[in-house]
């Protein structure tokens, strides 16, 4: 019975180990392309971004600290870690998204906003 146990953790951290070198070929990239939509007038823009430079997008401020991609012969995908807050005249910044977004899943990890949508399309090498 221990025998078993053994060989089946064995078997499991040999899958592990054989997984690895796939999860951690993540290329870590210095830029993105981002979407945003204006929900009052529908006009969608195409936001450029490099790693730790804030954009403004109307009355918010994206700041992206990661973004990495998956290697061409994966299958697509590409993830951001950003923070944005709304930026108001007079008022104090409000912190409004901070977490990894995903290409693939926008619906995933959305932000949260009435007049705003954000979305990852791709990372770059800046």
């Amino acid at each position: 019975m221990l025998r078993r146990s053994l060989e089946c953790l064995a078997l499991v951290l040999l899958v592990l180990l054989l997984a690895l070198p796939a999860s951690a070929q993540q290329l870590q990239q210095r830029a993105a392309a981002l979407q945003g939509l204006e929900k009052v007038t529908a006009r969608v823009s195409t936001i450029l971004i490099e790693i730790d430079r804030p954009v403004r997008f109307g009355t918010l401020e994206i700041i992206m600290r990661a973004c990495h991609k998956r290697p061409p012969e994966e299958p697509p995908e590409n993830a951001a870690f950003l923070e944005i807050r709304e930026l108001r005249l007079g008022e104090q910044p409000r912190q409004l998204f901070s977490g990894w977004m995903f290409s693939s899943s926008p619906a995933l990890n959305p932000l949260q906003h009435p007049v705003y949508d954000v979305w990852v399309l791709e990372c770059r090498r800046g």
